[in-house]
């Protein structure tokens, strides 16, 4: 059986109790920019309108640092991470990082 960690941008967890602190948890990625999402986000500057292949590498950023903060908390016995946090950052021209953070939790 797979073990599901609660997740909640709250400090706490409705309807449990908060029986253990394990402290801070955090994951993150760092992406480049793609030569053909550079061209049409040049496009769509011009002409307007979403930049959907940002929002997608936004997307698979944010699941692959939220993935990495949970398996971080799993080894710490945890079963929900509270306070959740997101935060980007240019680490170098062209790349950022995404970073997940919260604080990791054992609730009954």
């Amino acid at each position: 059986m797979e073990k599901t960690v609660i997740l909640s941008t709250l400090q706490t967890i409705p309807g449990r109790t908060i029986r253990e602190h394990y402290g801070l948890v955090s994951g993150s990625t760092i992406r480049a920019k793609h030569v053909g999402r550079d061209f049409a986000a040049g496009l769509k500057n011009i002409f307007g309108g979403e930049l959907k292949g940002y929002t997608e590498l936004l997307q698979e950023s944010r699941s692959e640092a939220t993935e990495r903060m949970i398996a971080q908390a799993e080894q710490m016995g945890a079963n929900a991470i509270v306070n959740i946090r997101y935060a980007t950052s240019a680490v170098a021209p062209g790349a950022a990082e995404l970073f997940a953070y919260g604080t990791a939790v054992f609730t009954e």
